[in-house]
């Protein structure tokens, strides 16, 4: 849905509540991480070109590939319609996976040490995104409900989505950073705001396995029971729409991802 429009002679400006969010959550997770100063801001900067173009083209790639398919298939030239959106945090998501590996690789850093920060903000985007969903009207479940914040009679679940995603995944990580940071602060700087900025973790794989345990597990609760499916797609398997098998996947992904570094860790 755009905001306004506005025509400058040739010119058609046009912004869009969902494009808003999405330069919302950039703006404040780059803000966040140059905040905690974990990196110097030229190895901030260059993260953020890393990941910004992969996540508009791989995320616009993901829903091609995993929710509308077929109508590209009918219309290759859709694909180019980028102001139509349509856009997938598990086509993104791999995208970020693999620009942080060759990030990291490249400045001779850790790999889990710059997802985990990019973990930490995550979150805020995710949340953004679900609130530009519920100002476009989209993603809703349940007819004629009349409670606070309905669309055209329908439950809003992109707000639920957004306080589940943003609210509470972004709660229990920065919980994490602020319990593994209290023993290496001093006394008098030992409060939540401080360790929120400055602090350190035990495990620098802990905290991107616990966000993907975390928000596919809430994904799958809402794909589940509080939203239906994409209408081009519906149900995939029995009752289960590609979001909640996707998410199912991942949450085995974050497990695994979980053991194997606690073992790895272990034998050290």
């Amino acid at each position: 849905m755009k905001i306004f429009e506005l025509d400058i002679f040739w010119l058609t400006i046009a912004p869009t509540y969902y494009g808003l969010m999405y330069a919302l959550g950039f703006m404040f997770a780059y803000w966040i991480i140059a905040k905690r100063k974990q990196f110097s801001k030229v190895l901030v900067d260059d993260l953020f070109l890393y990941v910004f173009f992969g996540v508009i083209l791989w995320g616009r790639l993901g829903y091609i590939v995993f929710y509308n398919f077929s109508s590209y298939l009918q219309d290759p030239l859709g694909i180019l319609r980028v102001w139509e959106w349509g856009m997938s945090f598990h086509g993104w998501v791999i995208w970020v996976i693999i620009a942080v590996l060759i990030f990291a690789q490249q400045k001779k850093l850790n790999f889990w040490k710059v997802i985990d920060e990019i973990a930490l903000t995550v979150p805020i985007g995710l949340g953004l995104g679900r609130v530009g969903n519920y100002l476009n009207g989209e993603l809703l479940w349940f007819p004629w409900y009349t409670g606070p914040f309905a669309v055209n009679g329908r439950f809003p679940s992109p707000l639920l989505e957004a306080f589940l995603e943003w609210c509470v995944i972004l709660l229990i990580l920065w919980f994490v950073v602020y319990r593994s940071s209290q023993k290496s602060l001093s006394s008098e700087d030992n409060s939540w705001t401080w360790a929120m900025i400055t602090g350190t973790w035990s495990f620098p794989w802990q905290l991107s396995a616990l966000f993907l345990m975390l928000y596919w597990f809430f994904r799958l609760i809402v794909e589940l029971f509080f939203r239906v499916p994409d209408p081009q797609l519906g149900y995939i398997l029995w009752y289960l729409s590609m979001g909640a098998i996707l998410s199912i996947v991942m949450i085995v992904v974050g497990i695994i991802i979980y053991i194997m570094q606690k073992k790895n860790n272990e034998t050290q």
